[in-house]
This record gives structure tokens, sequence and C-alpha cells, in this order.
């Protein structure tokens, strides 16, 4: 292993070297204390940082060691750097090394630490500790990645958008396997596949065979996968990266591949949404109705422009139905709206209208929706449910509002009203002669004022 140096401060980088199981990276009078390096096999990592002191040896684990980055600061108190293990004895390094003043003969080799200081072996009856070899991919615990098989370099790792094709296989916890597909193509990033697949095959380099151990929330989830995958099962995946190539230009396909492909998203999603993982079902909606929506320079035929609105009609009611469920009420009514506008009398879009302007409080507006929806559907059972119980709803919010009037117009309510009797008194008398006797009442007194006053 060798370390060369950079045109300025802290850009001192090595090479990358396999060095043996067990190796020591050691400074000139170090003593029986150590620092154990955890390298993880097949991780890119962008820095490897060696904190190191001139007392303090340096072990590392694993069967690579991958990006070394020293900054001056560290180089210049690590005197006589060498490496020690099998085929490596004594293999000097410093000779690419920036070392500071007062290192000392850089010639004569570094004195052997005073005793073992590497892992010692597992007595009788112990159990080995396993390799530190799994990367955690989300940093929580529930999907890891294990390289079996090194691929062609991190430049190799597909991109997101991209074709891939892989080789897969998948077992239960107890070794079951559940599904086997020696070319699996599917396109990046999509969320066309499992999420622990499509999550780790991004981290994958072109060739590389992994192992993938995912909980259950990133496969089949609480539901499973009727018969073989029982709910809430975690996965063993099996993977090994074919092929990356770049994705088809929509532009260039013809009617009956764009109905191809955004159907299959449009099926993604469906089983998003029984899996009750709306986010991803709108995710998938959203790719299907942006696959249809683009521009072509390909002509379709009118069949073909009919199978592609019908495919977008659906997208947009399932996008509307997952958008309900998370109670994103606007962007709901957006979506049935652009339904109606090209299908007036779609009953799945009236209903889930009025569903979203009740849950708003528009009952007033919901009510006429819910009748066209039962108009075009008399026997629907549940349209009539939702309509009965708006009805209701509406009701008793505009006796709410009556009784808020009331109050803010200063009236007794209805229940603190006087109750009238029913039968007349003999003496009353009707308002309209009342009326009458107090109008000629007030004429003779005016008259009588107009006289005294010519007198």
């Amino acid at each position: 292993m060798s370390a060369g140096t950079g045109g300025g401060a802290g850009d001192h980088r090595g090479t990358t070297r396999s060095p043996p199981r067990g190796a020591q990276i050691h400074a000139r009078g170090s003593t029986t204390t150590g620092t154990f390096l955890d390298v993880v096999v097949g991780e890119r990592a962008a820095v490897l940082q060696l904190l190191a002191r001139e007392d303090q040896a340096l072990l590392v684990g694993g069967g690579t060691f991958l990006v070394l980055d020293l900054g001056l600061d560290i180089l210049d108190r690590v005197v006589g750097l060498h490496l020690q293990g099998d085929g490596f004895a004594r293999q000097r390094l410093d000779e690419d090394l920036h070392l500071g003043t007062g290192g000392g003969d850089l010639a004569s080799p570094p004195p052997e630490p005073p005793e073992d200081t590497r892992c010692p072996e597992p007595g009788p009856g112990e159990t080995p500790e396993p390799p530190q070899e799994w990367l955690d991919v989300l940093g929580n615990g529930l999907l890891k990645k294990k390289t079996l098989v090194p691929g062609r370099g991190a430049e190799s790792r597909p991109r997101k958008g991209q074709e891939v094709t892989v080789c897969l296989r998948a077992a239960l916890e107890d070794g079951s396997v559940v599904e086997e597909d020696p070319g699996l193509t599917f396109t990046l990033g999509d969320c066309d596949v499992l999420q622990a697949l499509d999550l780790c095959v991004q981290l994958l380099e072109l060739g590389e065979t992994a192992l993938i151990v995912s909980d259950a929330k990133y496969c089949y989830g609480s539901h499973g996968r009727s018969p073989d995958i029982p709910p809430n099962a975690a996965l063993t995946l099996e993977v090994e990266l074919l092929e990356a190539r770049d994705g088809p230009d929509l532009e260039l396909l013809s009617g009956k591949e764009k109905v191809a492909l955004a159907n299959r998203k449009r099926e993604r999603g469906n089983f998003y949404y029984q899996q009750a993982d709306y986010v991803l079902a709108i995710n998938s909606y959203d790719i299907a109705l942006k696959v249809i929506g683009s521009s072509s320079k390909v002509d379709f035929s009118p069949d073909e422009e009919a199978e592609l609105l019908d495919v977008k009609v659906k997208c947009l009611n399932n996008l509307a139905a997952s958008q309900l469920k998370l109670d994103h009420y606007e962007a709901a009514l957006k979506s049935c709206n652009l339904v109606l506008e090209h299908q007036p009398g779609n009953i799945k879009a009236l209903f889930r209208k009025g569903k979203v302007l009740a849950q708003q409080g528009e009952y007033r507006e919901a009510i006429p929706i819910l009748k066209a929806a039962l108009k075009l559907e008399p026997s629907n059972k549940t349209i009539h449910a939702e309509l009965s119980k708006l009805v209701k709803k509406h009701a008793d919010q505009k006796t709410v509002e009556t009784e808020m009037y009331r109050k803010m117009l200063g009236n007794p309510s209805a229940g603190s009203a006087p109750v009238k009797c029913k039968d007349k008194l003999p003496w009353s008398i009707p308002w309209k002669w009342l009326f009458g006797a107090t109008a000629i009442a007030l004429g003779g007194v005016a008259l009588s004022v107009v006289i005294a006053a010519r007198n």
C-alpha cells in the first residue's frame, strides 16, 4: 500500500490496495494501545480518516482497504509508517509520505510492538464474531447489503431512470425460496419492484452479486403475498446486476408501447394501494400520467388515442382515491375535475368529488353531485348510503346555522319562546280591526289640531 502527496495541505490520498486480514499499520514507538478500523468490503467511502497518535497502533480489519485520506496534521505525527502482516512484512510506506521534521532515521525499520495487537483467535467453544461486512443501507438496521462477488467498480453503478436487469432469488428466513427470476428488468427509482430491491440495486456495481436482508417493511409489509409469503415476513434476496442501460425515449414510443408502459406503472400503483401504501401508489400513478402526457414524435391511431385516454382516466381516478385516503382534499378535487373534463358522466369521479366536498363541509355543493352520480347508477348502494348521510349532516348544519343567526339577532331561541294559546279569547280583537281603529283615532286628532289652528 502506498500513499501519494497532492498539491496542497490535507490532500494526501492513498492508492487502493488490499492488505491481508490482520495487517497492522503502526507508528514508531507505538504501544499496545490500538484503534480498530472496521473496513466494509465493497463500501465506497469518500474518505477513510485515520485518527492516529505517535503512541497508538492502527489495526485494519476486513479484506479490502479502500481509501486513505491523511491530513498533514496527522501525517506529520505518524513517523516511519509501515505495514506488517502476511506477504507485507516490513514493507516500507514512508517513501511516498510527506513526513514532518524530527521524524528520526527513516531508513531504519520501526520497532516491533511490545505484544501482539491482533484480534485474539476464539477459544474452544467460543463463537467467532462475524466480519463487519454488512452495509446498513438506511441506517435503521432494517435493510442491509453484503457483497458476495465484487463488480466492475463504482463507475459502473446504475443511475436512477435507467433500465436494469438482475438475476434474483428471494427466500424467507427459514430458507424457503419464494421467487426466482434470472432476468428481471425494471426502471431504477420508479418503485416498480420491492423497495428493498429498488434501493439496493442502486448501490450495486455491474457484475456484482450481493446478499440483501430486508425487513417486511421494504418487501410485502403487513399484508404479505398469498399464498407463499406470510404477513410481516422478512426476506433475504440474492441479486446479481447483469445489465444497466438508458431507459426508452418516450417521444419515440409507439402508441401500443406507451399504453403498455403506462399500464405497468398503473398496476404497480394498484399494488401499493392494496398494501395501504398510498404515498407510493400516488408516485406510480404520477409516473403513469407523465408517460401518457409526454410529447411524441410518432402518430397514434384513433384507437390508440382512445386507449391512452382510458388509461389516463383510470390513473386519475385511482390517484384521487389515494389522495382522499391521505386527506389531500384539494389535490383529490383537482384529480376528479380532470376526469370530469374528459368524461362528465364518470360515476367514480362524481362520487369522489362529492365525498371531497363533503369532507370540506361543502354540503350544499356535494349533494347535487352525489344525486347526479345516483341518477347514473340508481342501484349503487354506496352512493345511496353516502347521500343519505350527507343529507342528514346538511340538515343538522342548517339547524345549527339557524340557531346561530337567531342568537346573533338577539331573538329568543325556539326552545325558550312562550307557547301560544291555541284557542282565541272571546274578547280578542282581530289585528286588522285594531289597526283600522287606531288609524281613525289618529286622523281625528289631526283634524282637531288643524281646526284649532285656523281659529
